[in-house]
């Protein structure tokens, strides 16, 4: 059947061959995906760290970090390793799927016995960053009331999330870190531990990131954030008792189809899917090219798995980021930097370009060159990636171990 032979079907109304593929079903998407008790802890621990005062003025008067651990502290106490995740990460970073945890870890092929980062000789930790939705405090998490925090929740800066990793650090015994790695939003951090905290840095690898939010980021970022608020479920932030199907769902897919573009190259893009059109959908009567398919495949995914407020939190977070701020700008707040430190950029990456990453390398007294993953994936390459990344990180971490 030719193109204007199927037309009128779809003109008429009635079904056009091979027009749409089946898709999820709204109704079956939570008004959030934020983890809850009632899921099971899985590997998680939570540590009470009790009121904590923000940047931006105000505090939040209890505040509960999730993490998790990966081997074992040493007597000496200096061979523990901090984990940042990015943006919509958490701290389930290696590990099998199970209750609690739908989804296998994010960084299992680099943390793990015998691996870059090997849980045979250092104590591994990851925190689910303040403001997150995996059991950290956050919007979704309940306010002193009972009932969740919505619109209620606090800005939180990246130096507030640091200064509640801090907290955690005293309780959990760790006075220096021996290295503190992190990407994308997770390298914010990194930077600003170093900054914040010299003397419990002993070195950092900060992957795929910037020392400040560029114009370009916070471009991408307000098309997210507005992607989410304009959508009729949000209710201002205040949704969590709407049911399946009634919560900002469609919002945040959108902001996150936004944000994957970004997280992958145009050259990836074109190689992968060209213009094929998704399986049977016809573009010209309405339907998917391969592409739409795949970035719809991620929004959803997300949908199921994260919250809106979250999302809209700790991209908020990423715009405060300047580690050079109140510290006489950024090359002056890097060159007080103590810490070893390892920098790794994607060439391929149009979310952090590589010169950001030469900017940290060229500002921190204790780098040396940019390494690079050679990767057609763009900023996403230090998921992908794992071979390149275990070169680049595993040396460093042995050269870390023998100082």
């Amino acid at each position: 059947m030719s193109f204007e032979e199927r037309r009128p079907h779809a003109v008429s109304g009635q079904a056009a061959a091979h027009r749409v593929r089946a898709r999820l079903d709204p109704g079956a998407v939570p008004a959030t995906g934020a983890w809850r008790p009632a899921h099971g802890a899985g590997q998680r621990r939570f540590a009470d760290l009790g009121a904590l005062h923000l940047e931006a003025g105000g505090r939040l008067p209890a505040v509960t970090l999730a993490y998790e651990t990966w081997g074992e502290l040493n007597a000496a106490g200096d061979n523990a390793v901090l984990i940042c995740h990015a943006l919509t990460g958490d701290a389930h970073v290696t590990g099998p799927a199970g209750p609690g945890h739908p989804s296998p870890g994010w960084w299992s092929a680099v943390v793990g016995p015998g691996l870059a980062i090997d849980t045979d000789r250092w104590f591994v930790v990851a925190v689910n960053v303040l403001g997150g939705c995996q059991g950290s405090t956050g919007p979704s998490s309940p306010a002193p009331d009972g009932s969740p925090w919505g619109s209620r929740f606090p800005s939180v800066t990246v130096r507030d999330q640091v200064a509640a990793e801090i907290e955690l650090s005293d309780l959990l015994g760790i006075g220096q870190w021996a290295h503190v790695v992190g990407a994308s939003m997770g390298g914010h951090r990194v930077l600003e531990w170093a900054a914040t905290a010299p003397s419990r840095v002993r070195s950092a690898a900060v992957i795929a990131s910037g020392a400040q939010t560029t114009a370009d980021q916070i471009a991408w970022a307000h098309a997210q954030i507005a992607a989410i608020e304009l959508d009729a479920n949000f209710r201002g932030g205040d949704y969590y008792d709407a049911p399946p199907g009634h919560g900002p769902h469609a919002g945040l897919a959108l902001a996150r189809r936004i944000a994957h573009t970004t997280y992958r190259s145009a050259e990836e893009l074109e190689a992968r899917f060209g213009r094929l059109p998704q399986h049977a959908e016809e573009p010209l009567l309405g339907g998917r090219f391969a592409v739409q398919s795949y970035l719809d495949h991620h929004g959803t995914k997300l949908a199921q798995r994260f919250d809106a407020n979250s999302y809209l939190t700790l991209t908020r977070s990423m715009l405060t980021h300047d580690v050079g701020r109140d510290r006489g700008g950024v090359e002056s707040a890097l060159a007080e930097v103590t810490a070893d430190v390892l920098v790794i950029a994607v060439e391929s990456d149009r979310l952090f370009l590589p010169h950001e990453s030469e900017r940290i390398a060229a500002g921190v007294p204790g780098s040396g060159p940019v390494r690079y993953l050679r990767s057609p994936y763009g900023h996403d390459g230090f998921l992908i990636e794992h071979d390149q990344v275990t070169r680049h990180l595993g040396g460093f971490l042995k050269q870390v171990a023998r100082s």
